[in-house]
């Protein structure tokens, strides 16, 4: 007899019972069912046009030096703000979506690098990145 006291311990267990087991099992499956409405976002189903000339927009990366001295160069080449103005305007003609990285040497003034920071921004120069050195 089980949980009582019996003369004949030769006796085996003969069955698991898995009641506690699926009991268990089934409420973590309403938990998880319950909170999976608030995992997921909501979308709005549309249907979008299709055209025959459309494609990714083309992206142009400026990269901008600064040198000790405040000479700005411009994809290798010395270039002064009006010359930063008018090659982030060609580029933005050609339809090419402009960013720049800037790099400066740690002797070049803030003011430097703010100012030209505001000659592409004001060019329409809206993604930047500063070039640095990782350290060791």
């Amino acid at each position: 007899m089980p949980g009582g006291s019996s003369d004949n311990d030769d006796e085996g267990i003969t069955g698991i019972n898995v009641t506690p087991l699926v009991d268990v099992t089934l409420v973590l499956l309403i938990i998880f069912m319950v909170t999976a409405n608030y995992i997921v976002k909501e979308t709005i189903e549309v249907e979008l046009p299709r055209a025959a000339h459309g494609g990714e927009t083309v992206q142009k990366t400026f990269a901008l030096l600064i040198s000790k001295e405040g000479k700005v160069y411009l994809n290798g080449t010395e270039q002064d703000d009006d010359g930063l103005v008018r090659a982030v305007r060609e580029a933005k003609a050609k339809g090419e979506d402009v960013q720049a990285i800037v790099g400066a040497d740690k002797a070049a003034t803030h003011g430097a690098v703010t100012h030209i920071l505001d000659v592409l921004k004001g060019a329409g120069v809206t993604k930047f990145a500063i070039q640095i050195e990782k350290q060791q």
